[in-house]
Parts: structure tokens; sequence; C-alpha cells
């Protein structure tokens, strides 16, 4: 089945916003329910959804823990999907590999933008728990540096193999 640019963008853009969700939200519900301090989860508003969990109950560890497997399962996820570009180039669905495409893009950049720049405007998220792991300048350069690292990564090896499948497939 053929779909046209414009249908595989917006597919994309919408399964890689639902699966970072999944993957990032569910490593923190996981943990959450290993640790035995699940609460809830909630609904909240544009920022999507957010697991709740009983802080009380939880260490200063165990809160930058359960903060840190958020970004651990999307960059993980991430890396997994740029090893395996090669095989994703060569199947028959552009819109599959749109998908694809656009789920290796948030789960590689997503996280480390927001850690390392963004959480300073809006509030910390997942970072107040991570600074409870080590300092916040520390973990806001670190993701500094894995935003670079991941941005050379689709640039240099998820990027080529991308534009050359939907060259050669005409599209």
């Amino acid at each position: 089945m053929k779909t046209n640019k414009k249908t595989r963008q917006y597919a994309g853009l919408i399964a890689a916003v639902l699966a970072y969700y999944l993957i990032h939200e569910g490593a923190h519900l996981v943990t959450a329910l290993c640790m035995g301090v699940f609460k809830t989860i909630n609904v909240v508003g544009v920022m999507g959804v957010q697991i709740d969990v009983c802080n009380e109950m939880m260490s200063d560890t165990q809160m930058g823990v359960f903060c840190l497997m958020g970004p651990v399962a999307t960059l993980v996820s991430g890396w997994l999907l740029v090893a395996l570009a090669g095989c994703i180039g060569r199947l028959n669905s552009s819109l599959l590999r749109a998908v694809l495409y656009y789920i290796t893009i948030i789960m590689l950049l997503l996280d480390p933008l927001y850690m390392s720049v963004i959480c300073g405007m809006v509030g910390g998220g997942d970072m107040n728990g991570i600074a409870l792991l080590m300092p916040e300048t520390a973990a806001r350069i670190a993701a500094g540096i894995l935003l670079i690292v991941n941005g050379l990564l689709f640039w240099k090896r998820v990027l080529p193999v991308y534009t050359a499948s939907f060259k050669e497939q005409g599209e």
C-alpha cells in the first residue's frame, strides 16, 4: 500500500508521541510497581500522562531511580532502533518506515533535550528526582552530551539509511 508523504509524516508523529509515552511512562510505571509505591496514573492536560507514586514511602535513591528509568528506557529504545535502522530501511511499507523514523528521532532526542535545556525553563520533571542521585548541573551536562552524541548518531547513521530507503522506493 502506497501512502502519500503528508500521511506518513502525520502518522509518524502521532505514533512517535504515543510510543514515547508508552515507553517512558511505562518504565516509570514498572519501576513504581516493582518498588511497591505506585499510586495512580494522571492525565495532565497538554503534558500528557504522568505516573504518581507514594513519595513518602520512597528514599531519595528510590525517587532518583524512579525518575531516571523513563529517560533510560527511551534512550535504550532509540539505540535499539538505530541498531535496526538497516533492517527497517529494507521494509516494504513506507508507512511503517516513516513511523519508525519518527519514533527513532523522539527516542534519541526528546529526553536529552528536555533534561539538558528545557527542564530549566518549565520545571524539573524527572530532573527533580535525578538530582537526588547526582548534582543537577552534572546531570544536565551529561544530558547535553547525550543530546549531541545522539544527534550525531541520527545524522550520520539513521538519516542516510532512511533517505536512501525512500529514494529507492521512489517516495
